[in-house]
């Protein structure tokens, strides 16, 4: 779930990009100072949602919501193994664009194969080796979701030194 303002506050020390801490109320400037320029913008019925991947690899992206008037009203790490198992039984039938709002940009995007579509892969902090996945279907919409070996692993895996 969503932090609400009044946790917000109580939670301010947590960081995201450049490891400097968000706080309720900042502006959308304010908040371009101390985390950069957002990787995706999204427009939710109430304000905007801004992204911010991290890395090539992606393990962690930042969703931060803006009210109405531009201020931070709420942020979320929305790629950790709580969150994902959470959303993953609403994604199958949403477009593109809600997925995008949901979990962000993917590390990784893959043909369909004979099923057509692409499948869009999400690396996240996971002990198991797990990245999640969702197969996107020639309609622009996900069909299923789940947790598979992340492929980085296996590499790591063969290594004999």
């Amino acid at each position: 779930m969503w932090m609400l303002l009044p946790a917000a506050s109580l939670l301010a020390a947590c960081a995201g990009p450049g490891l400097t801490p968000l706080q309720g109320g900042l502006s959308e400037s304010e908040l371009t100072q101390r985390w950069g320029t957002p990787t995706g913008r999204y427009t939710l019925g109430s304000g905007t949602r801004l992204e911010y991947a991290l890395g090539p690899a992606g393990r962690e992206t930042w969703m931060v919501d803006l009210d109405a008037q531009g201020r931070v009203a709420q942020w979320r790490q929305v790629l950790d193994w709580r969150h994902l198992e959470r959303v993953q039984g609403s994604l199958p039938g949403m477009s593109t664009d809600e997925l995008l709002r949901t979990l962000g940009r993917a590390s990784h995007v893959r043909s369909g194969g004979r099923q057509g579509g692409e499948v869009w892969s999400w690396r996240h902090d996971s002990p198991f080796c797990l990245w999640f996945q969702a197969s996107i279907g020639d309609d622009d919409r996900v069909r299923d979701a789940s947790f598979a070996p992340d492929p980085e692993c296996d590499a790591r895996d063969d290594y004999d030194g």
